[in-house]
């Protein structure tokens, strides 16, 4: 049984392989295990198309990245039609808390990237903060923007 996000419902496609359920990631075109992060990533990301408008080409999902030597994964980055990253989103499973160590986390990857906004959702709970790095500043925004009206 899934849990209920709090997000729009979207239309997923599923499969039984080796005992596990597997979801259809139609970002990486391919079955991956479904997780509970799995199940908050893969709706989030149709938010983010449908409701947002961000162009699915423009999307990478656990995209390797280096810090501080080490490889570590973005949950999700959305490019901007120059290449450049614009925003990165984490998610969590649904019962775990957002906290302080989960933006700290997100703030570790975006030394890398300089995204324009950062998201961190566990499917229940959404924050999205808007960088200014000529401010050395952020700021918590209400809404995740669409697409069409960032500014690049």
């Amino acid at each position: 049984m899934l849990p209920n996000l709090n997000l729009p419902i979207y239309l997923f496609k599923f499969r039984e392989q080796d005992q596990r359920t597997q979801i259809f990631d139609s970002i990486r075109r391919k079955y991956v295990a479904l997780t509970p992060e799995e199940w908050v990533r893969q709706n989030f990301v149709q938010y983010l198309i449908k409701e947002k408008g961000f162009p699915p080409s423009l999307i990478a999902i656990e995209m390797g990245l280096k810090y501080n030597g080490l490889v570590k994964r973005g949950d999700v980055v959305v490019y901007n039609k120059a290449g450049l990253p614009l925003l990165m989103v984490e998610c969590k499973a649904p019962e775990i808390k957002i906290t302080q160590a989960v933006f700290d986390q997100i703030a570790r990857y975006n030394k890398v990237l300089k995204v324009k906004y950062l998201v961190v959702t566990n499917g229940l709970n959404h924050y999205c903060c808007k960088m200014e790095y000529s401010e050395e500043n952020y700021s918590f925004i209400q809404e995740i923007p669409e697409y069409a009206l960032i500014k690049f």
